[in-house]
């Protein structure tokens, strides 16, 4: 048995960013990873991100059947890999809005106001084009436009222009709505996860230990407080880990909350019924589950001007030696390119983002429709429904039991219905019309009643990757960690990852993730921004 100063579990977005700041401040640290190594060239080429998906580089976490999705399940793939999310992701560098946090504060996060976590989110950035009172320059994350950008994305821009969406150049300055081309978490042409800026600046160093392909079975308790992990290797070697000082979880939105209950920590009741002796009440452990959900809408077109085909026969080949010699062409392209946050509901803040993508994208047991064309993806930014995620078994290999309650709220489903409609309108605008043959779903007719578009959205509605708030911070009965992100009543246990948050923030999560994993090492080592 090994005994460190801190063991952090989880080695992603946010876990590699705490690793990072404890190895430099001189502490001994094991890093634990339930995934491999960062180490496959699809990792770091920005435009190829798509085929890690279902790889064993991704958790496939696939939700019970959903009522509000006509039945189906809802598949979310989360990063399994160094670097995590920041991986496997699209890159989309956005933070959400001011009031997010403004509202975590109100909601018993003290602390987390905008005011106190915009001094972090500009610690943490690098950002290329951008600087001033909202961007830092000088931070690990880099932050950069992308280097090639494809015409259907300058349509895209084009056509919301003319539906009635300002162009914005930052969709993290002063206000989020608009549409544009999103920055990314890249760097001359290559992907810049926590794993390639952060942890890479520590590695080699003698006080850090790092362990891939460690399946973690439980949080080793002793007194009633955190005393180590056990986890157990691909090898199947079984392998206790002791800490001095604390163990930090960052196991992401359904893994962290699996783990406390693994751990007999959460809901006493739930525990009960899968056999696990309780070691502390947690009732607030894996519910609250958030995540973005959005429903496609597809526009055909005759003209071979998408991505269909461009990983094939001589124009992969083409992409791929243009990428090696330049670091250019399609391949540094994040793919998702630009997008839009818009207010649909006359609430004074965008309560819609839109990604577009320049080519038919399906979902996970749903082929995309055939031949060339155009997806705008409209989702919800601050969903209403909540679900829960428990334990299928005491056994940590089996998967859990994931109720996500996508679109179970009234409020949810008209505000998706809203994102679809302002994304036909885009898809029906000159700029798009022109090339844009004709609208497969969710109909080629231009007047479609709110039925239709309903019974589209619960049959197409599907996941934007992001879930969160599974072990929320707060003050209150319910939540599982205090504003210092201390696990209430388990001494020396920490969660740092995007399950504490107490709301789901309005837009792409990845930034929020870092901030989080700053913000856990400044209360750990009793540092600031």
């Amino acid at each position: 048995m090994q005994t460190y100063d801190y063991i952090v579990i989880g080695g992603g977005s946010a876990g590699c960013v705490i690793t990072q700041r404890l190895v430099a401040a001189g502490k001994g640290v094991l890093l634990l990873e339930a995934g491999p190594a960062d180490n496959h060239p699809f990792v770091h080429i920005p435009g190829t991100f798509v085929r890690l998906f279902g790889s064993r580089r991704t958790f496939m976490y696939k939700s019970e059947a959903e009522p509000g999705l006509k039945g189906r399940p809802m598949y979310v793939p989360q990063g399994r890999t160094l670097g995590g999310g920041s991986s496997v992701n699209a890159m989309i560098y956005i933070r959400g809005q001011m009031q997010d946090y403004d509202d975590w504060a109100e909601l018993g996060a003290d602390g987390w106001s905008w005011d106190d976590v915009l001094p972090v989110f500009r610690r943490c950035e690098a950002n290329q084009r951008l600087a001033g009172p909202y961007h830092g320059t000088d931070g690990k994350l880099h932050v950069s436009d992308t280097r090639y950008r494809h015409p259907l994305s300058y349509a895209f821009l084009r056509a919301a222009q003319e539906a009635g969406v300002p162009y914005t150049h930052d969709f993290n300055g002063a206000n989020q709505a608009g549409a544009g081309f999103f920055q990314t978490t890249t760097r001359e042409g290559r992907r810049g996860s926590t794993a390639a800026t952060y942890l890479a600046t520590v590695r080699g160093r003698a006080n850090l230990t790092i362990r891939t392909e460690a399946a973690i079975e439980a949080i080793l308790l002793e007194n009633g407080a955190a005393s180590g992990v056990r986890y157990r290797t691909a090898d199947g070697a079984m392998h206790d880990a002791t800490v001095r000082e604390e163990v930090i979880l960052c196991a992401g939105g359904i893994g962290s909350p699996k783990l406390l209950q693994l751990s007999g920590l959460g809901p006493a009741a739930h525990l009960a019924s899968v056999g696990i002796a309780l070691r502390h009440d947690l009732a607030g452990v894996g519910e609250n589950y958030q995540d973005h959900i959005s429903a496609p809408v597809y526009g055909q077109m005759s003209e071979a001007i998408s991505l269909l085909g461009q990983d094939k026969g001589a124009k992969a080949i083409r992409n791929g030696l243009e990428y090696l010699l330049t670091r250019g062409g399609l391949l540094s392209s994040n793919i998702i390119e630009c997008g839009a946050f818009v207010d649909t509901g006359g609430i004074g803040r965008p309560d819609i983002q839109i990604h577009m993508t320049p080519t038919l994208v399906g979902d996970v047991g749903r082929a995309p429709p055939p031949g060339h064309g155009i997806t705008i993806n409209p989702c919800i930014l601050r969903p209403t429904s909540r679900g829960t995620v428990r334990l299928r078994s005491a056994q940590a290999h089996d998967p859990v039991v994931l109720n996500t309650n996508a679109l179970a709220t009234r409020e949810d489903v008209e505000t998706l219905i809203r994102g679809v409609k302002l994304s036909r309108r885009i898809l029906r605008a000159p700029s798009l019309a022109r090339i844009v043959h004709r609208e497969i779903l969710p109909s080629a007719d231009d007047d479609v009643s709110d039925e239709v578009l309903e019974t589209h959205v619960r049959a197409v509605a599907k996941t934007v990757f992001h879930p969160v708030g599974t072990c929320r911070m707060g003050r209150d009965a319910m939540a599982v960690t205090d504003p210092q992100l201390r696990v209430r009543g388990v001494p020396r246990l920490r969660v740092g990852d995007n399950s504490v948050m107490p709301r789901l923030v309005s837009g792409n999560t990845n930034a929020t993730a870092v901030m989080i994993g700053e913000r856990c090492a400044d209360f750990i080592l009793g540092t600031t921004a």
